[in-house]
């Protein structure tokens, strides 16, 4: 009797809850563990997506039907869906971002658009490695080792390198009084001499010839923040040399505007 009644008390009653949930969200996420390690139909990058993702919705889940529970014995929660069809109005206009994170992410993982550990550009700003996928927002490891964490509903643009090979694209953003002319010998001189010099990172096909080579793709865009022209070069890599190859390039762009003195984009024209 007095065992009953002690079970029957209100912190008793959600402790045991709370461990119920707990052990529940601990053997599903075994099960579905288990479930990936025993089959073969997805490949390893598929799995490790699915298994981050379902972490996060049991987690979430879980969540939802304690705080369900506690709040279920100081409100009558039947009689609120029933009744407060404004009060679901409100709530849905509150929370649209929010749903949407959801839906956007759910629409991301199962078109295969991302996977765990592919390497992404987002809003065309943002480049990086993705280290954690949730329901409401991915997490990217960018180069310079900053975490960058952005929702899907904010997610503007969307560029996923290809697995197995990578387009290295670099640029200069030359002086509008720079004349294109000698600016293009000197871009056309920088894309052989990345092939003559960097010719192993370039992605290769069956016949060992590269798929497509460093090459300069002329001017890409006008008047950039109001500085100057985009100079463009770009090059098909291997995804193990990405890194490598950039900042190869870069490398070479910044030595041959030193050496050809190229007139760089500035953010003001000094006046003497």
């Amino acid at each position: 009797m007095v065992f009953t009644e002690f079970f029957q008390q209100f912190p008793v009653k959600v402790l045991t809850v709370a461990l119920l949930i707990i052990l529940i969200v601990y053997f599903i996420r075994k099960f579905i563990k288990l479930f990936f390690d025993k089959t073969s139909f997805l490949d390893e990058k598929r799995e490790e997506t699915l298994m981050h993702f379902s972490n996060q919705v049991t987690r979430v889940v879980g969540l939802a039907f304690f705080f369900i529970y506690v709040l279920s014995h100081f409100f009558d929660f039947g009689k609120i869906l029933t009744s407060s069809v404004v009060l679901a109005s409100a709530l849905a206009i509150i929370l649209q971002h929010i749903i949407r994170d959801y839906i956007m992410g759910l629409t991301y993982l199962f078109e295969r658009q991302i996977h765990h550990g592919d390497y992404v550009i987002l809003n065309g700003n943002r480049q990086g490695k993705i280290e954690e996928i949730t329901m409401r927002y991915l997490k990217i490891r960018q180069y310079d080792g900053y975490l960058y964490t952005v929702s899907y509903s904010n997610i503007t643009e969307l560029q996923n390198g290809t697995r197995g090979r990578r387009r290295v694209n670099e640029s200069l953003i030359l002086n509008y009084r720079q004349n294109p002319d000698d600016a293009f010998k000197v871009m056309e001189q920088v894309a052989q001499t990345c092939n003559e010099k960097y010719g192993q990172y370039l992605l290769k096909d069956v016949n060992g010839i590269p798929i497509e080579s460093f090459q300069f793709n002329q001017i890409t865009e006008l008047n950039v923040g109001f500085k100057g022209h985009q100079y463009s070069l770009s090059g098909l890599v291997k995804e193990a040399d990405f890194v490598e190859a950039g900042q190869k390039v870069r490398y070479e762009l910044a030595m041959a505007a030193y050496k050809n003195d190229l007139m760089m984009a500035e953010s003001f024209e000094t006046s003497h």
